[in-house]
């Protein structure tokens, strides 16, 4: 039977063959398509779907000998024609087999595409979202494709405007990290039809980079390019301030934080400007005074604020107001008026929340109506710790024991680990927490879905160990999504009123403290932390680099820019221009060349030769930075904020330490760390005591011997050391809350 009669026989072959490609059975719609030819020769559309059903199969080469042979002898008219009408096939091949998820099949389809047309756009673009899908983006893709060149070129482009936008956040979301990603975004600027919602998606985008994936070089590089599109955005300007703050170019953050602080229209926005001022002064160190009169008017806004009452605030005005308020007790020891601010702004925060989260409030509450049960004194209780930095962090350090000498049987921990996201960063220490807890959750920094997901996993005690130091923190915190809030370890109380308890010791909060904290101080018997002690690396200073005499007094100030203040420093000047044959060694976070400036400038006006200071760069790892620590005689503590790791440190490399004890949360660590170690010499109660113990310890080197030994021998007999002892305290102190919420709901 000839061909012509198959095709009689079969008058719907085309429907067969449409019918065919539909099931899969590319054999035998090719073979309806070979007889369609043999047939009529001269129907150029059954070449372009043979080529197709060929290519299908896999067999490129077939495919593209079918389409050639197809436009054989055409005039160049004739073959545009044809070249359109094979592209209109491949293309809406390529979408079926995408939307049917079979990307492999639609990514070969789109590079026979890209053969025909090198510089359809629209065509590279599906490609690279394909090899997203596929898993196969390697970051090459924008340059290899020719995208970027397309993009930044002067011609005319047909571009589908939505699949840009589509395809760029892919990319964002794929390969955060790769320099063409930032490439990309730079070339998609021109083609934003709607540069509000390409700022928003830029906003979310480097806030993840930053505070998920600590990379605030390359978070400030995208934030620039936003400026691009909006020199005023209010979010920009804020979040660029903060970046470039965190790279250390404190210049350019407190210049463009008051940039900001002149554009910003409402009071909560121009507040939180305001702190970023302070902020960019406090990290850099050495603006002592201009610091000081910012904070003034930090404080002049405030008042204002709270006067004010808003109750229209957005997500992100509200959860900002939280950490405005964050160097009230850098400068000024004054807890009732330091306590009562926080309680003020906490509450304009929890007036505002059910203006954008009222569904996970709504979920909370439903939890919390149904949290008591009979039966819940004889399970295990859910403790649920709640925190940006169990990582290589001051907090991650400290909270180790804890989580070591939990009782399994007693208790199922969780742990909420805030900004944790593996594809942007990896951190042995969270590592090492997640191997420790019954469930462990990485989770980004969107508060009211966090604050869901713990309702959902019934946690009986929320312990929040960041409190002021990160925003979110309070945020979840406020949507009260445990029956028992906690505040521990991180910072001083937050002042939130749905936070139920503060830990703290009988040293490290005066009785008085009753009287004007929100929460309620429950005090454990001994201390509110304690380690099992640190690991150390090699020392990596010695005194001869540093052109120290061996027989020198090395005074040692090691801390963030944040705690040093031109009274103190003044203070610890006078016990350096006492002691003969002393050096004061200074390593901070901060401004290097500020700092020096801000110590030389104190050290001189007090009759200290600069020749005396010596300051050291930042280390590596918090292992070595604990070994140079060895190098000091003495350790000279700041106020009115206080060391808290670093002086738990001090103590264990059996360093003398000089503190001013004042009357907040952080004028005490120091206290009652020492207190804890049984070393009472040091402990300074006035200025004036502060520089006589300063002194004596300079002097009497006898003394620093025998604070030293006790420091040692106190390893093994100390409460502050003995991590174990201090988890059954804590544990205990868990399980009579829990008790006192049980009788209080009876």
């Amino acid at each position: 039977m000839n061909s012509d009669n198959l095709l009689a026989v079969a008058s719907d072959w085309q429907e067969e063959a449409r019918e065919c490609l539909l099931k899969e059975n590319y054999t035998r719609a090719a073979l309806l398509y070979e007889q369609a030819i043999e047939a009529e020769p001269n129907v150029k559309s059954y070449y372009w779907q043979l080529g197709l059903m060929l290519l299908l199969q896999g067999e490129e080469a077939e495919a593209q000998t079918t389409w050639l042979l197809g436009m054989a002898e055409g005039d160049p008219e004739e073959i545009e024609q044809w070249t359109q009408e094979l592209v209109e096939l491949l293309e809406a091949e390529a979408e079926r087999q995408r939307l049917r998820k079979d990307y492999a099949v639609a990514w070969a389809v789109r590079q026979h595409l890209r053969e025909i047309n090198p510089a359809n756009l629209h065509n590279l673009l599906h490609l690279m979202a394909l090899s997203i899908l596929l898993d196969a983006y390697t970051g090459e893709e924008p340059h290899s494709l020719g995208v970027i060149e397309l993009l930044n070129s002067n011609k005319p482009l047909s571009i589908n405007h939505e699949l840009l936008m589509q395809l760029w956040k892919s990319v964002l979301d794929y390969a955060p990290l790769h320099p063409s990603t930032l490439e990309l975004t730079e070339a998609c600027l021109v083609h934003a039809q709607e540069p509000l919602i390409f700022i928003d998606t830029l906003i979310h985008f480097v806030y993840r980079i930053a505070y998920l994936g600590r990379q605030f070089p390359l978070a400030v590089k995208f934030t620039e390019l936003g400026l691009r599109l909006d020199q005023k955005h209010p979010e920009l300007l804020l979040t660029l301030s903060s970046f470039y703050q965190d790279v250390g170019e404190s210049a350019k953050g407190i210049e463009m934080a008051k940039f900001a602080y002149s554009v910003m229209e409402k009071l909560a926005d121009k507040v939180y400007a305001c702190h970023l001022i302070i902020r960019g002064m406090m990290t850099a160190g050495g603006y002592a005074d201009e610091a000081y009169s910012t904070f003034q008017t930090l404080k002049s806004l405030v008042a204002e604020l709270i006067e004010q009452q808003p109750t229209d605030l957005d997500s992100s005005s509200t959860v900002r107001l939280f950490s405005s308020i964050f160097f009230y007790p850098y400068f000024q020891d004054t807890p009732q008026e330091n306590i009562q601010i926080r309680r003020q702004i906490a509450e304009i925060c929890q007036s505002n929340v059910p203006n954008y989260a009222k569904e996970q409030i709504e979920k909370c509450r439903q939890r919390l109506s149904s949290a008591v049960k009979t039966d819940v004194p004889k399970k295990r209780l859910k403790i649920g710790y709640l925190s940006y930095c169990l990582r290589r962090h001051s907090v991650g350090w400290l909270a180790r024991w804890v989580f070591e000498y939990h009782d399994p049987d007693r208790f199922e921990i969780y742990a909420y680990l805030l900004g944790s996201e593996s594809k942007l960063t990896q951190d042995p220490l969270e590592e090492w927490y997640t191997g420790k807890v019954f469930k462990a959750r990485k989770l980004g920094l969107q508060g009211p879905e966090v604050a869901e997901l713990i309702c959902e996993d019934e946690i009986d005690i929320l312990v929040d160990l960041d409190s002021l130091t990160l925003n979110t923190s309070c945020e979840i915190m406020m949507l009260k999504p445990a029956p028992i809030q906690v505040s521990w370890l991180g910072w001083d109380s937050p002042g939130i009123p749905n936070i139920d308890y503060f830990i703290a010791d009988p040293y490290v909060l005066p009785e008085s403290a009753e009287d004007y904290y929100v929460e309620k101080i429950w005090r454990l018997p001994q201390s509110y932390i304690a380690v099992d002690g640190f690991e150390l690396d090699v020392p990596r200073v010695r005194r001869d680099q540093l052109n120290i005499p061996n027989d020198a007094v090395a005074y040692v100030s090691f801390q963030r820019g944040y705690k040093y203040n031109a009274h103190t420093v003044r203070l610890q000047m006078q016990i350096i221009k006492a002691v003969p044959n002393s050096y004061f060694l200074v390593k901070g976070l901060g401004d290097e060349e500020s700092l020096k400036n801000f110590f030389t400038e104190i050290a001189e006006s007090e009759g200290v030769n600069a020749d005396r200071l010596r300051f050291l760069p930042i280390v590596a790892t918090e292992i070595i930075h604990r070994a140079n620590l060895g190098i000091a005689d003495v350790v000279l503590d700041t106020y009115p904020y206080n060391g808290a790791t670093t002086t738990l440190e001090t103590l264990w490399m059996g360093i003398p330490l000089v503190t001013r004890v004042g009357q907040q949360f952080s004028s005490r660590n120091s206290y009652t760390m020492m207190m804890n170690v049984g070393i009472t010499e040091g402990i300074a109660w006035t200025d004036e005591e502060y520089v006589e113990w300063g002194i004596r310890l300079g002097k009497d080197t006898v003394l620093r011997q025998q604070i030293s030994s006790r420091l040692r021998q106190s390893r093994h007999t100390a409460p502050l050391w003995n991590g174990q002892q201090f988890t059954r305290e804590m544990e205990k102190a868990y399980e009579q809350m829990w008790q006192r919420y049980l009788d209080s709901h009876d």
